[in-house]
């Protein structure tokens, strides 16, 4: 497994959001977060409308977690994580 090139920062927001999933859903969360997203966050979608500018990775059929990126700092601030662009 590579080393991480970006860390992940959860927002508030994000914590009330992982706070309401399943235990087996928790797990793909943070595998997704550790060996997708914090290694190469660009291959996430880009969103329209009010998320434009942010990013998205499918976490479950209906639902994506959103994020955006500070390349200054290797910075991924996850923003919601149970959300189908609301």
């Amino acid at each position: 497994m590579s080393e991480a090139r970006y860390r992940i920062e959860i927002t508030r927001r994000a914590q009330k959001d992982i706070e309401t999933l399943t235990p087996k859903l928790k797990k793909k969360l943070r595998d997704i977060l550790v060996n997708r997203i914090a290694l190469t966050p660009y291959d996430g979608k880009k969103p329209v409308g009010d998320l434009e500018g942010k990013w998205s990775v499918r976490l479950t059929l209906k639902d994506r977690i959103v994020y955006s990126i500070d390349d200054n700092n290797s910075v991924i601030y996850i923003l919601r994580a149970r959300t189908h662009y609301e």
